[in-house]
């Protein structure tokens, strides 16, 4: 997809982080933008920084039928979608597996992996009958799609699920001769100061945990860098916005994956790959303190 102005782009989780970026950069390509989240207070607040040409919809991914409204919401407004970024995302603390409760997995799986396949229920019948060209970018992450690490097992294992849904729709999409294409979306370049980090304000009570965790299983990202600091290790830090037009440069090259420094990701994938070609875990056990 070339052109840009003039057509309409829908980031859920639009409200903050990474969402608010690609609205953002959209917004200076001339598209018409809905924003969707599930912070209504946070949401009308951005809606209103980022002023004309922004819309934003009270959604909860994890409710096909409120992904659905939304969907009804952007073609009954603006009668079409040009590109869906279905980018919602949350996480729980790290926690072994015999640690973490079925809430953990109903939520994280709820918002991260159903989250995207309702945006794709939704919108995508639709945007394929229009006959326009599109694009879907689905937002995963190296946790999980490239190189998962052991004590995010919730979130590892729901972006896994994400780039593999995302393979077989690009694929889908492209053997059906359809107008549409997709992308996963790797957030890269460095650490990102994102809501990820704090997504327990937006846990439904429903799904609350019932036991604790300690200080080091849930952190904020201000107090991992500092920790990270008193340890002697400079993280370097990936500016948003410049990783949203890193996105649209990806969306406009027809990119299937998007990733800043994607080519290094070969090697991790081989080594991973040799390694269970030999039958063994493919995560350094050792540098988890696992062995």
């Amino acid at each position: 997809m070339q052109e840009f102005r003039d057509r309409v782009a829908v980031v859920t989780g639009g409200a903050s982080g990474i969402g608010k970026a690609l609205a953002k950069a959209f917004l200076g390509e001339g598209m018409k933008v809905v924003i969707a989240d599930v912070e209504e207070p946070a949401l009308q607040a951005t809606a209103a920084e980022l002023g004309e040409g922004v819309t934003g919809v009270v959604t909860d991914v994890s409710d096909p039928a409120s992904v659905t409204a939304l969907a009804d919401t952007v073609f009954e407004t603006h009668g079409a979608c040009h590109i869906l970024c279905n980018n919602a995302g949350v996480s729980v603390p790290n926690l072994d597996v015999w640690e973490t409760e079925p809430s953990d997995f109903q939520w994280v799986f709820g918002v991260n992996v159903q989250g995207i396949a309702h945006g794709v229920q939704a919108f995508v019948p639709r945007m394929i009958a229009s006959g326009e060209e599109g694009f879907v970018m689905n937002t995963s992450s190296g946790d999980g799609g490239i190189s998962p690490l052991a004590q995010q097992v919730v979130y590892a294992s729901s972006k896994a699920a994400v780039s593999i849904m995302t393979e077989c729709l690009a694929a889908q999409l492209v053997g059906k001769k359809t107008n549409l294409r997709a992308a996963i979306f790797y957030p890269s370049g460095g650490m990102l100061a994102t809501g990820i980090w704090t997504t327990k304000r937006n846990r439904p009570q429903a799904l609350a945990r019932k036991g604790q965790v300690s200080e080091e299983q849930e952190t904020t990202f201000e107090a991992f860098m500092e920790g990270a600091k008193k340890a002697g290790f400079e993280l370097p830090v990936q500016d948003l916005d410049e990783l949203a037009q890193f996105a649209l440069q990806g969306i406009r090259n027809d990119d299937f994956v998007i990733m800043i420094d994607r080519q290094s990701m070969e090697a991790q994938l081989n080594e991973r790959a040799a390694k269970l070609a030999r039958g063994e875990c493919p995560i350094e056990l050792e540098h988890m303190g696992l062995s």
